[in-house]
């Protein structure tokens, strides 16, 4: 544990989710390519984004179950297999229908790979360097987003569609023999973390994580946090501040870039912050996404165009819901034991990339709606119009809001759950403010 070999296999399991989220992103950068090579609508270019995320979503409860008896390692080097084929696909597509059947196989590669990472890591660190790690692994990995939005970008927009997805997929090549190489699940002579001993302990250990409430929270905290900036940054982004706010591809890709910058930033404040503070990382999800509401409301409603320090300021918020996010695998990690890790994260990990899915379709319709009713030219610079977008990202508001209520709802059975196994009695904020302040009161 925590040896030589330990921080080896770390970077290893890095790197292969770093290019899983390179290959999860790199549709993002091509939104308006894409709309052009297969002479499509936003409603069908959202469906190239929509069935990957699906895909994702639907595969991370059987990813967790395979994972808790198998192990990491066969299904982190699939998953790279599956991204490999899966862009390869995507690059020599002739029409959308082949297209979507390679985004499903970067979807299916993308699944495996993130919570078998998390499940890896716990293999080979304790004690606290493990949740520093898994804090630290979500923000290297982000760094997938910067080769999507600037080294693939300059590919695709310099040489053209098929070299560059195909130069995707060769990372994910490299990924594979990677782990192959050097990734083990646990130390010699350490015996792995208990697995589950057949399919119908592996079923009864995943309703055992999904009837526990710590669960649902965990579930909950990542649909609100992460779901508005992997809208953007996964499709609508790039259309939004290129065309629609007129900043041009290389604009829209360093903008895209400041997400990651921001969020390798919020993520150490954030995980010390959960650290201090265990009882109150709902109260932390809460302000984010509080945060991220008046600064998408006052990006939508401005009068005009939006001056840029704005949009950056949006830009920034919806960045911190990455790190955000991160805090429903703590919810996982705190509320179930290590046996039904794999099935809890999986079951958590569902949560921000459903709403995602969500929105970004229903984004796509809406602009669809507001072109046709504008007489249907399909051209991207009046598919993708300001006044358009204005409307469409209005879908995040109600999703995130019942997204909200869950949370609350959640929230409410995990702590009547602490207080009846452990005697714990968690305060409203409000009233935990107050009495800090009357100690303060006291000591001055």
């Amino acid at each position: 544990m925590n040896s030589r070999r330990s921080w080896l296999v770390f970077g290893v399991a890095v790197f292969a989710y770093l290019i899983a989220v390179l290959q999860r992103s790199s549709l993002g950068i091509a939104g308006v390519d894409a709309t052009e090579r297969f002479d499509v609508q936003a409603a069908a270019l959202s469906s190239l984004a929509v069935v990957q995320l699906i895909v994702y979503a639907g595969l991370q409860i059987p990813v967790g179950v395979v994972l808790d008896r198998t192990g990491p390692r066969v299904l982190i080097a699939t998953g790279a297999v599956l991204m490999l084929a899966g862009q390869a696909t995507l690059a020599v597509a002739p029409t959308i229908g082949v297209a979507i059947v390679g985004r499903i196989l970067v979807g299916a590669g993308d699944a495996m790979t993130f919570i078998s990472v998390t499940r890896l890591l716990a293999s080979w660190f304790n004690g606290k360097t493990l949740p520093l790690l898994s804090q630290a692994l979500g923000t290297l990995g982000a760094f997938g987003q910067v080769l999507s939005a600037i080294p693939l970008s300059l590919l695709l927009h310099r040489f053209g569609w098929e070299p560059a997805y195909l130069s995707a997929a060769a990372m994910s090549l490299v990924a594979f023999v990677l782990v192959f190489l050097f990734v083990r699940n646990a130390p010699d002579g350490v015996v792995p973390i208990e697995r589950t001993g057949g399919w119908r302990d592996a079923m009864h250990h995943l309703r055992e994580s999904l009837g526990r409430p710590g669960t649902q929270l965990g579930f909950w905290s990542h649909f609100v946090t992460q779901s508005p900036g992997t809208v953007l940054t996964l499709l609508w982004g790039f259309p939004f501040l290129s065309v629609a706010l007129g900043y041009g591809p290389t604009v829209a890709s360093l903008l895209l870039t400041m997400i990651v910058a921001v969020a390798v930033v919020a993520g150490p404040v954030l995980g010390i912050l959960s650290a201090r503070h265990p009882y109150r990382r709902s109260n932390i999800v809460l302000g984010i996404v509080v945060a991220m509401g008046v600064a998408w409301a006052a990006v939508l409603l401005w009068p005009g165009q939006p001056p840029f320090w704005l949009v950056v300021l949006l830009l920034v918020v919806v960045a911190v819901g990455g790190p955000g996010s991160l805090i429903g695998f703590d919810f996982a990690r705190t509320f179930n034991p290590a046996r039904n890790l794999g099935s809890a994260s999986g079951v958590v990990n569902v949560g921000g990339f459903l709403a995602s899915f969500v929105m970004m379709l229903l984004v796509g319709i809406v602009l669809d709606s507001i072109d046709r009713a504008n007489g249907g030219s399909g051209v991207p610079a009046e598919l993708y119009s300001l006044d358009a977008f204005r409307i469409a990202f209005l879908v995040q508001f109600p999703i995130v809001g019942a997204g909200v209520v869950f949370l609350l709802l959640s929230r409410r059975k995990t702590r009547r759950r602490m207080h009846q196994d452990e005697g714990i009695t968690v305060a409203p904020l409000w009233v935990s403010l107050v009495r800090g302040w009357r100690r303060r009161e006291a000591k001055g």
